[in-house]
């Protein structure tokens, strides 16, 4: 979206449908973890690198 909007104005809607489905695969992959039997990763500044 960054380099995108760096070679084209992006809409409003855009940026919102974008946002908004961060927040849906957010949620999605913390369900997917509670089903797994797993907790939720929290982050930490410097240790949740992969």
């Amino acid at each position: 979206m960054v380099r995108l909007h760096g070679a084209e104005p992006l809409s409003e809607a855009a940026r919102r449908y974008i946002n908004r489905l961060s927040d849906l695969l957010f949620i999605l992959g913390r369900a997917l973890n509670r089903a797994g039997g797993r907790g939720d990763v929290l982050w930490q500044k410097g240790k949740n690198a992969v």
